[in-house]
């Protein structure tokens, strides 16, 4: 739980700040395919694979962050799903659940930040205008002048004559 908030909360203030809607797609994308994968391996509970793909993207997104395992082990971010996969196999639990988070956070990662920067790529995840819609707050409007009852005291404030002039 530490690790879904944790990574979670990264992902959403720093490379999905002012995106809701893209991180709730993120989150639908994720959690389909999770489904789909899961019927062919026999999966029933993904919610640490889910954790790992949020660990997976955060880590691809940040690189250059140097992180500490039980301060034993120093690496970069990148690295991070890997030691968490060794740390499972080293405690004796299956890294199937392991592998799919990564699967499912390489594809989304591939498809969303690596694909559409090459020559002749396109953004094939795009996100729904429903979610936008629901999501995401609207842009406010430069031209938006508002109704007398809606500025503060009932007055035009700022729209007098210049001094002096």
């Amino acid at each position: 739980m530490i690790f879904l908030y944790r990574y979670c909360r990264m992902l959403e203030e720093g490379s999905f700040r002012g995106r809701t809607a893209d991180f709730v797609f993120m989150f639908l994308f994720g959690g389909f395919l999770m489904t789909l994968f899961g019927l062919f391996v026999s999966l029933v509970f993904l919610g640490q694979a889910f954790t790992i793909m949020l660990v997976y993207v955060w880590s691809r997104r940040n690189p250059y962050v140097r992180m500490n395992f039980f301060g034993l082990l120093n690496f970069q971010a990148p690295f991070l799903p890997w030691v968490l996969m060794g740390f499972s196999l080293l405690l004796g639990n299956s890294i199937i659940v392991d592998l799919l988070g990564i699967a499912v956070g390489h594809i989304y990662f591939f498809l969303e930040d690596v694909f559409p920067n090459q020559p002749g790529g396109i953004r094939i995840l795009k996100t729904p205008s429903i979610l936008k819609a629901i999501f995401d707050t609207p842009d406010e409007d430069p031209n938006y002048n508002p109704l007398p009852e809606e500025r503060p005291g009932g007055f035009a404030w700022g729209e007098g004559q210049r001094l002096g002039g």
